[in-house]
């Protein structure tokens, strides 16, 4: 009975198993191409398993003469899977060595009957990959033995998806790993701006996750999907069949733009006016215009152009661009651009002056898988003035914050994770969020009030004093303390860092003296 116990409580969530076994049968595939191959097979097996539940729930309804009808599918938000692409035939061809053609045939037949799916899934991909066929094979056999309908959870792919692209990230790091947000800083994001309702945008779209958590935060305040349209632009087409993928799984309809494209050199929304944006863009984005390029584009009607050395302004005048008179933008952007001088200074004296910065809200270290930078919110607001706004869990008053800016610190805060990252627990959010609240509602449950290495409400005079610098620490008063090291407690976690950097080391050495060994020129050891 004790064994039995035991072993139930350390039994894995299926997403971590599932993760751990796939993990194991990479082989020579590079995890940026990896997770194609995984998370496209796992959206075959999810679709086919939700085809099959609802098929026999039509037989015993005594439907039988429509099974093969696409509209008693799609009605449910059920993608309809042609016979060529039905998992008991790819199961049974599983061990064939043309099973890359006929998982890329499948996954073609269900995108074409399906026009949710159009550009999500895959393109002849698993031929051109020209991957063993053994591999796939052992994958199909781990996912086979799967059941993604666990429980009655119906997102319990959308919970797989997003582990594996967390996961994903994870195994890809710095420099790599872009087109995926940590799910704690978008829970915050969208905590602040509350995207209840209205037109969403995000112009670095990613993976969609910004999307996913609007629609998580729609369901959690009881209000309605339906008043919510998504619009987005990603560069990378296989990141953007990620996006699309990942909405359509969870019913959620999108507007990408007609084709994978440079936000900047591209605009695929070019006339919208959103209620709301959320933006996670590169950070420091360098040369991402020629000097001739864009110098009169629309989109910095009012401000300098920003210059060539770096997109972050550029991000935020394409930002502003998209709001309509009331909208409220959220970008993440590296801490350089809080000082930055140049045309960027200039770009930031004018925002202020115009009142549309409305929080400067600096996150710890550690909290990206792309870079171990801190990183800063930049909360813009078209509408600072005090005004009623409905919602669907009552009416709330906005104060008038003309003239303010709220900063705030949040280097103290967040949770280990992953031994080398931080993130931010629900208890973390709701204290960051209250503050927030605090000051920029009428009402509120609780009293806003400046706290020592946490949060300041400046007014723009003192912001014109201290020549436009939007540094939290310039405001925020700061108490000298002498910090209370725990000596052991630090050692422990540099050892730990500096056995996982020899590691990485010894592997990639040995995979160097490999490459050399097949080329012919064996090095000794």
């Amino acid at each position: 009975m004790t064994k039995s116990s035991n072993k139930n409580k350390e039994q894995k969530p299926i997403e971590q198993t599932l993760w751990d076994a796939a993990n194991k049968l990479r082989g020579k595939v590079e995890p940026a191409e990896y997770k194609h191959v995984v998370l496209s097979m796992i959206f075959l097996k999810y679709a086919n398993d939700r085809f099959s539940e609802h098929r026999e729930q039509m037989i015993t309804n005594g439907q039988e003469a429509f099974l093969e009808m696409m509209p008693f599918y799609q009605k449910d938000n059920v993608f309809y899977i042609p016979e060529c692409a039905r998992w008991d035939f790819i199961m049974k061809n599983a061990k064939q060595p043309d099973i890359a053609i006929k998982i890329d045939t499948a996954l073609h037949e269900i995108e074409m009957k399906n026009p949710a799916l159009e550009g999500a899934l895959p393109d002849n991909y698993y031929s051109r990959l020209h991957m063993d066929p053994s591999g796939l094979s052992s994958l199909l056999d781990l996912i086979n033995g799967i059941d993604l309908q666990v429980g009655g959870d119906k997102d319990i792919f959308g919970k797989v998806y997003e582990y594996c692209l967390r996961q994903f990230a994870l195994k890809e790091g710095k420099g790599k790993g872009e087109f995926y947000t940590p799910r704690t800083v978008v829970a915050l994001l969208c905590e602040l701006i509350e995207p209840y309702s209205g037109i969403v945008y995000d112009g670095a779209c990613g993976s969609g996750g910004m999307f996913v958590q609007s629609m998580r935060f729609v369901d959690e305040h009881k209000g309605n999907r339906l008043a919510v349209s998504i619009y987005g632009q990603e560069l990378t087409d296989t990141t953007r069949r990620l996006a699309k993928m990942n909405l359509a799984i969870r019913g959620i309809s999108a507007n990408l733009g007609a084709e994978a494209a440079n936000t900047f050199l591209n605009d695929q929304h070019k006339d919208l006016k959103a209620d709301f944006s959320l933006e996670n863009p590169p950070f420091n984005q360098k040369d991402w215009r020629e000097p001739n390029q864009l110098t009169d584009d629309p989109r910095w009607n009012g401000y300098p152009t920003p210059p060539t050395s770096n997109a972050n302004y550029g991000w935020l005048l394409n930002t502003l661009s998209k709001l309509n008179q009331n909208g409220v933008g959220v970008v993440l952007l590296a801490n350089g651009a809080l000082s930055a001088g140049g045309e960027e200074y200039e770009i930031r004296k004018r925002m202020i002056e115009n009142d549309i910065v409305e929080a400067i809200i600096i996150l710890p270290q550690n909290m990206f898988y792309t870079t171990n930078i801190s990183v800063t919110i930049w909360v813009l607001n078209k509408n600072k003035k005090a005004r009623v706004e409905k919602r669907p869990e009552g009416d709330i008053t906005y104060r008038n914050r003309s003239g303010e800016i709220l900063f705030m610190d949040l280097r103290q805060m967040g949770h280990p994770y992953e031994k080398k990252y931080l993130e931010f627990n629900e208890e973390d959010r709701a204290v960051i969020v209250d503050r927030f609240k605090s000051w920029r509602l009428d009402g509120y449950q609780t009293a806003y009030e400046d706290i020592p290495e946490f949060c300041y409400a400046a007014k723009k005079e003192e912001i014109i004093e201290k020549d436009y610098s939007l540094v939290p620490s310039r405001y925020i008063e700061f108490v000298q303390a002498v910090e209370d090291e725990n000596y052991d407690e630090k050692m422990s976690q540099l050892q730990s860092e500096l056995k996982d950097l020899l590691s990485q080391e010894q592997q990639s050495r040995q995979e160097l003296l490999e490459v050399m060994k097949t080329l012919g020129y064996n090095i000794d050891s």
